[in-house]
């Protein structure tokens, strides 16, 4: 209910001591009084931790059961403590909210805290104990310990502040008539004690939880925000690839009615109409870099790279202490402009891993041209020398996948056996029509430098 709607109800605004006094009874409400008869069984426990996996199958099993074992015990305890001092039936009553903790956590507290008064008012032994008779005590601190071990620190601690007023109007009201010693104190004392531990047990845990959950979402969150920046990188350095074609559409489409006598106005117009379209994709195509350009982006001034300007790279490469192999086999060809600069990136990004990651390592650069397209394989044996290896920032292989994927390939990046790398990535291509001199000219193949 808003503000508003409450002004409207009562005709004044809630104070703020009333909310959080409201708020109070809500919460004492829902962990005490809300399906507090429900029913819980108690799990087994997680077979799962470091020690528990190495047990054999059966006694896994049975430590599975540890737990309700553990309630069994506190509960033959409870029996022993109180039959101490007599066997009669009230001795018998707080065994029993100890045992009912394994299936209806919260009604077994209220119950064992209507036995704590029934075994205080008619026990043997009131006169020396009060509220809580031996029994009573053991069986209530250890339901009390399984209640807030079973639920949460909010729910601990309203049960201990209901313990706190009952011991205090039990020593008000009786406790001069019934007691020369309270065993209020010590219960009380002790059960803090036990609460405060559960509930860091509890916090602390779920603290972890949160922290497992929030590296998750970092992670997912960090692996999502460096594909988007490969995928902006890739969309800045194609733009001179993708403007360059569409000024040759419009420097075409202008020229080509000039290039035939007394063309027909229907194809002046188609041509006029081709390059109209032609601008106005270069138009916005200028939009959306930059929309997408970083404000620290420089637009580079030279033209992008192709893999006829390998052999550089390979120099650059090599005076940076990498020893490089390179091998191309097949018919080299010219292939478009994306497919080049992608390889091209795909093959420095390669190299520059293996300078960090495989210091004084040695790599191998295969370029294979096939029918289909190209293939690209780059390989780098491991680390040698004392130099460590350098972290990385995890964008290199991201940026390769997505370069190959954008141009429907396929990619792997793997470690080897011997400790070495590999990259393997395929980009199909339209195959060219043979022209009239048979094709594209090819190279020697198996050429190494």
């Amino acid at each position: 209910m808003t503000t508003t709607e409450q002004k409207t109800a009562t005709g004044k605004a809630r104070s703020p001591e009333f909310r959080a006094a409201a708020g109070l009874l809500g919460s004492l409400r829902q962990d005490l009084f809300h399906d507090a008869f429900a029913y819980r069984p108690m799990p087994r426990m997680a077979t799962d931790g470091p020690i528990t996996r190495r047990l054999p199958g059966p006694l896994r099993e049975g430590v599975a059961w540890l737990p309700h074992a553990v309630i069994g015990f506190c509960a033959l305890f409870a029996l022993l403590t109180g039959t101490s001092n007599g066997t009669g039936l009230l001795e018998l009553l707080p065994v029993i909210p100890v045992l009912l903790v394994l299936i209806r956590p919260v009604a077994a507290w209220w119950l064992a805290l209507a036995i704590t008064a029934v075994t205080a008012m008619g026990g043997t032994s009131y006169y020396s104990d009060w509220p809580w008779t031996p029994g009573a005590f053991a069986s209530y601190l250890a339901v009390m310990t399984i209640v807030a071990i079973r639920t949460n620190p909010r729910t601990a601690g309203w049960m201990w502040l209901v313990t706190l007023a009952y011991a205090l109007v039990a020593e008000t009201l009786f406790g001069g008539m019934y007691a020369y010693s309270s065993t209020s104190g010590p219960l009380l004392v002790v059960s803090a004690l036990f609460l405060l531990t559960v509930s860091a047990v509890h916090i602390r845990r779920d603290a972890k939880k949160e922290v497992a959950v929030q590296l998750s979402v970092n992670a997912v969150e960090r692996s999502r925000r460096t594909l988007l920046e490969e995928r902006t990188t890739i969309a800045r350095e194609l733009h001179d690839v993708v403007a360059h074609h569409m000024s040759v559409v419009a420097i075409q489409a202008e020229a080509a009615p000039y290039r035939v006598e007394n063309p027909p106005p229907e194809l002046e117009q188609a041509f006029a109409t081709i390059r109209e379209n032609a601008v106005a994709a270069l138009t916005e195509l200028r939009r959306v870099l930059g929309v997408v350009r970083a404000d620290d982006y420089d637009a580079p001034d030279a033209p992008q790279p192709t893999l006829a300007e390998l052999d550089g790279l390979l120099s650059n490469v090599r005076e940076a202490g990498l020893t490089v192999e390179k091998t191309v086999t097949g018919a080299v060809r010219e292939l478009p402009q994306g497919v080049e600069l992608s390889a091209y990136r795909i093959i420095q990004e390669a190299l520059s891993n293996a300078l960090r990651h495989a210091p004084g390592a040695t790599a191998k650069v295969e370029v294979a041209y096939v029918l289909g397209g190209i293939g690209l394989r780059i390989v780098n044996t491991p680390p040698r020398g004392l130099v460590k290896p350098s972290p990385g920032a995890g964008h290199g292989i991201t940026g390769m996948r997505e370069r190959v994927t954008m141009l429907n390939g396929d990619m792997t990046a793997r470690a080897q056996a011997d400790g070495g790398y590999e990259v393997t990535a395929f980009i199909p291509v339209a195959a060219p029509e043979d022209d009239e001199n048979g094709g594209a000219a090819p190279a020697a193949d198996g050429e190494r430098s």
